[in-house]
């Protein structure tokens, strides 16, 4: 299970690993915490992930910013509270690449698809954590 971590949405996607294949699933849009963990929390009971995957924000040049400390913090807490296995995923250009993916499907007006871009984006990332995997087995 991926996720996009941001201070209003969460997007979330799920994925295969033997497959390598993903998809968007859900965006929580709740700013509370203890309401944003129930809602994944109930995600976790339904699919039941082997390992989870947080998009990791960087600027351009792979340096940190605040938005990396809280995704940090975010991928401890899921570890914490859950227990499984969380991996961090380089996320540049995810947004931007799920934004080009929904327009070429014809979903223009990425304001206004906004939730969608964010579940698109952790399957993006999600995509990314496998070809890395796929990569380093080989």
């Amino acid at each position: 299970m991926g996720f996009d971590f941001g201070l209003a949405r969460i997007g979330v996607a799920v994925g295969e690993t033997e497959t390598g294949h993903a998809h968007p699933l859900a965006v929580i849009s709740d700013e509370a915490n203890a309401a944003r963990f129930a809602a994944i929390e109930k995600l976790l009971a339904e699919w039941r992930p082997a390992s989870l995957v947080v998009g990791l924000p960087v600027h351009l040049d792979g340096t940190e910013h605040a938005m990396t400390v809280r995704c940090r913090r975010f991928a401890n807490q899921l570890h914490g509270r859950y227990g499984l296995p969380v991996a961090l995923v380089d996320e540049r250009l995810s947004s931007a690449e799920a934004e080009e993916r929904l327009a070429e499907a014809g979903h223009h007006g990425w304001r206004k698809q906004k939730p969608r871009l964010d579940s698109a984006a952790a399957q993006i990332i999600l995509l990314q954590y496998f070809e890395s995997a796929r990569h380093a087995a080989s």
